[in-house]
């Protein structure tokens, strides 16, 4: 085994800041793949009973996302300020409570979020019940850019350095061995597929085949779980590509919409086999930095 040789020393550190994104509601009932009316919970909020660590499946609600939802500017989504945001945190990030009763309190960015371009970031139990939809959070952004030196054909997105030595990522026989809850194969890949920028949003594991859920073991996924995606190439956009992988986090849950499932953001992708997956269960974000469920 080796260490990981990395550019970490060439990166750009750089301030980023938005704000709690309040709830999104898109219309009283929305349809399922099954033909049937819906009313629930979905996507933004400060979420008080969600976190990461937990399971992705079996909520009452559509896309839910765990912890604190972020953005720049509620109205302007797409605009070239709030897609920096999206753009310049990192997975493993610290964020900073910099407004308000909860100012001070730090946290850590956990996903990415497409299409609301929501940030998803982990506070503990005391600052979520200070935090308000006023407050401003401040994201040191730290990561694009990185580089693994010995691996060159790995690309590398959306995140921060220093949570490689703790994941367990390192080189093995000439290829990166990257520790994952599971492997997914690139024909559930769903929502997301097509956008041509990896280092922002996600994809979704389609979840309307129950058995396939059942022969992947897809239910069993986490908030947070490493997941590795075969034949899935992210270095340039999100495509099938025969003998790609790509390793991803769990962002968000389940969704009950026609080629939607737990969101995927993107942190290691390579068209060649240079990554090798290491089935772990405890390959999880918030196992890996103690936050979430595992909190002490």
């Amino acid at each position: 085994m080796a260490e990981l040789k990395t550019n970490w020393k060439n990166l750009v550190k750089m301030a980023v800041q938005g704000k709690p994104a309040n709830p999104l509601r898109f219309g009283e009932f929305e349809m399922d793949w099954k033909g049937q009316g819906h009313s629930l919970p979905s996507v933004g909020g400060i979420t008080y009973n969600v976190k990461v660590g937990d399971s992705a499946f079996h909520w009452r609600g559509d896309h839910i996302e765990p912890g604190v939802s972020m953005v720049l500017d509620e109205e302007k989504r797409s605009s070239k300020q709030n897609m920096a945001l999206q753009f310049l945190a990192c997975v493993g990030n610290e964020a900073v409570v910099v407004s308000g009763a909860a100012k001070g309190a730090r946290g850590v960015v956990v996903g990415h979020h497409g299409g609301v371009e929501h940030m998803i970031v982990d506070f503990d139990d005391k600052t979520l019940n200070k935090l308000t939809y006023d407050d401003k959070i401040l994201i040191k952004a730290f990561g694009q850019g990185l580089k693994l030196l010995d691996v060159p054909e790995v690309f590398v997105y959306n995140l921060d350095p220093g949570v490689l030595k703790p994941w367990g990522v390192r080189i093995s026989g000439g290829k990166l061995e990257v520790p994952v809850t599971m492997t997914v194969p690139s024909s559930l890949m769903g929502s997301g597929l097509g956008h041509g920028d990896p280092a922002t949003g996600d994809y979704d594991i389609t979840t309307q085949d129950a058995k396939a859920v059942k022969r992947y073991g897809l239910d069993q996924l986490r908030f947070g779980d490493f997941v590795a995606i075969m034949d899935a190439d992210n270095t340039f956009g999100r495509h099938y590509f025969e003998g790609a992988v790509t390793i991803g986090v769990v962002a968000h849950s389940d969704s009950f919409l026609s080629g939607h499932g737990p969101g995927i953001s993107t942190l290691f992708s390579s068209r060649t086999p240079a990554i090798r997956p290491k089935i772990s269960y405890n390959a999880n974000l918030a196992n890996v930095l103690k936050i979430g469920r595992y909190r002490k």
